[in-house]
């Protein structure tokens, strides 16, 4: 009997030590606790010295943001959440981009950049708070596998707002990329002409385990861990959908851009996603950009390369 409870003991102590290991990599990697509104920033830029030469170019971007006139919008998730958006319009009948930031971003953080984009090239802007961030609600990231789903709920509101004739273009940054790529594969109305993604993963799993590497960390031991972290208390499978299966089912003309030089996300992963890509495709890399840094290191050939792949699919 004492051998009993001595064994007994033991696997409660492996258990609970798994169990505590999944909710750390859970917590780090997923949770994202009550906003505290009064600790952010006015102007927030992505931490990191790569972003620090670009400081003032972002921060002109949010006040002149600040500036342009915009329509509030609002959707509720599928599972229950408050999703928010901004809606800045070039001209009433122009295509709408639909924006989607990265992982622990924000619309106005992400995204800014991206609405003087879309006016210069004619379009209208509606930047989103994914869930978790912003003004939307929600305590858990999923790297795109929840969110893609929002992505086709706010297809469905602009319809539904806007007419059965608005022209959708669906884009991403980074994790954003990831959930339209996602998106990509599902059966979307003939008003989504096309698909911007600017430095996306492949999948969930290959960008976790990459980042665990980064830190020096054994990844195959540990990612067993973060996905059943993300399975427990998170409420859902990591592995789930990804993009690079997703892109292969695609109908739709999709464009990627990554900076060369982008050591969060690996250029290669966009290679990937492209090579994956049935449908009409570019793809367009940037020497010497970091992560999400395309547009700034150069926006020229990024507006010159949007106008020039879009343009026959916009064609009223």
């Amino acid at each position: 009997m004492k051998i009993f409870w001595i064994i007994f003991a033991l696997l409660a102590t492996i258990f609970l030590f798994l169990l505590l290991v999944s909710y750390v990599c859970f917590y780090l990697a997923f949770y994202v606790p009550p906003k505290k509104r009064t600790l952010i920033e006015e102007y927030p830029i992505p931490r990191g010295k790569i972003y620090e030469p670009f400081r003032d170019t972002f921060v002109g971007w949010m006040k002149e943001l600040e500036t342009l006139p915009y329509e509030k919008f609002s959707i509720k998730s599928f599972d229950g959440l408050t999703l928010c958006g901004r809606f800045y319009e070039y001209e009433p009948g122009a295509p709408i981009e639909l924006m989607f930031h990265g992982y622990r971003g924000s619309a106005k953080r992400d995204l800014c950049g991206g609405v003087q984009r879309c006016f210069s090239l004619k379009r209208s802007a509606l930047i989103v708070d994914q869930r978790t961030s912003g003004d939307s609600e929600g305590h858990v990231i999923t790297f795109g596998i929840k969110e893609h789903r929002d992505c086709l709920d706010w297809v469905d509101f602009m319809i539904k707002h806007f007419g059965s004739d608005v022209r959708i273009i669906l884009t991403g940054i980074s994790m954003g990329a990831a959930t339209v790529l996602m998106a990509s594969g599902k059966e979307l109305p003939p008003n989504v002409i096309g698909i911007l993604a600017d430095c996306g993963y492949t999948s969930p799993k290959q960008i976790i385990k990459k980042v665990i590497r980064q830190i020096h960390l054994p990844a195959d031991l540990l990612y067993p861990f973060v996905k059943l972290g993300a399975k427990l208390f998170g409420h859902f499978d990591l592995e789930a959908f990804s993009a690079i299966e997703e892109v292969a089912k695609c109908k739709i003309p999709i464009i990627f851009f990554h900076g060369e030089s982008d050591d969060f996300v690996p250029c290669e992963m966009s290679r990937q996603n492209y090579d994956a890509c049935k449908s009409t495709k570019r793809l367009f890399t940037v020497p010497g950009a970091g992560h999400g840094l395309s547009y700034p290191v150069n926006p020229e050939s990024y507006l010159s390369e949007l106008k020039e792949f879009f343009e026959p699919f916009l064609v009223s």
